[in-house]
C-alpha cells in the first residue's frame, strides 16, 4: 500500500463550479495527511449528466481518463449520480472504482432503514430508480423527489439552499424518510446545513464514496 494514499474523483460533467464544491467536501478526509485525493473534470462531459444520453456518453472518456492515470492512484471515483461507465471502468483496472451512488445508498442504510433522494430534475429520477432496482436496494426507497434545478442552476446557493430543505422536508415529514440522499454531486458543499435545517441525517455521496474508496485502499 502506498502512502499517502492517492484517490482521484473524477467529476464527469464539464462544469468546474461542481469539481470545485466536490474539492471542498473532502477537505475532511485530507486532514490526517495520509491521503491525496484530487478532484478533477471531465471536461469531454456535458455541462450536466441531466440523460440517460448524457450518462451513456461519458463512458468512453471516463475509461481512457482512468486507463491513462491507473498506475497514479490507488483508487477512482466517479462522482456523478448515476454512476455511468462504472462497470467498463472497472473492466480497465485492478484497483477499486467507486460510484457514488452505490456508495451514498449503501451508506444510507446504515443509518436509516427508510431512504429518501434529492434528484436535480423529475426526468433524472427513472434513470435513478433503474439503478437503485439493479443494486438489489430499490424497496429501501421511500420517495425520491426533485428540485427542478439542473447543474449549473446549483451554484445559486439561496435558490438551491431553499430548495434542498423545502424538498427534504417533504420527504421526512410525508414520506417518513429516517435518512436523506442528494442525489448530484452539485449539491456537496450543502450537505451540513440540510442535515441541520431538516433535522435527519442527509449523506453526501461523494463523501461516501471517497471514504469506501480510501477503506478499500488499505486493504489492498
Amino acid at each position: 500500500m502506498k502512502s499517502p494514499l492517492r484517490i482521484l474523483v473524477i467529476n464527469p460533467n464539464s462544469t468546474q463550479a461542481v469539481t470545485d464544491g466536490l474539492d471542498t467536501a473532502m477537505a475532511r478526509f485530507r486532514a490526517s495527511g495520509n491521503v491525496t485525493i484530487d478532484c478533477v473534470t471531465l471536461h469531454e462531459g456535458p455541462p450536466g449528466i441531466e440523460s440517460q444520453q448524457d450518462a451513456d456518453g461519458v463512458i468512453a472518456p471516463l475509461v481512457a481518463r482512468v486507463r491513462r492515470h491507473e498506475a497514479e492512484y490507488d483508487a477512482f471515483v466517479i462522482a456523478c449520480y448515476s454512476d455511468p461507465g462504472i462497470h467498463s471502468v472497472r473492466e480497465v483496472t485492478s484497483k477499486p472504482v467507486l460510484g457514488i451512488a452505490e456508495c451514498g445508498l449503501m451508506t444510507a442504510m446504515t443509518m436509516g432503514h427508510r431512504i429518501g433522494v434529492i434528484a436535480i430534475l423529475r426526468k433524472s429520477i427513472p434513470r435513478h430508480l433503474r439503478y437503485a432496482a439493479g443494486m438489489g436496494v430499490a424497496g429501501r426507497i421511500v420517495a425520491e423527489l426533485p428540485l427542478e434545478m439542473g447543474v449549473t442552476e446549483l451554484g445559486d446557493e439561496s435558490r438551491t439552499m431553499a430548495r434542498l430543505v423545502e424538498v427534504g422536508r417533504t420527504l421526512r415529514e410525508r414520506h417518513g424518510a429516517e435518512v436523506l440522499v442528494l442525489g448530484c454531486a452539485g449539491m456537496a458543499a450543502y450537505r451540513a446545513r440540510v442535515e441541520q435545517q431538516v433535522g435527519v441525517p442527509v449523506v453526501d455521496p461523494a463523501q461516501a464514496a471517497v471514504a469506501m474508496a480510501i477503506g478499500r485502499a488499505m486493504l489492498a
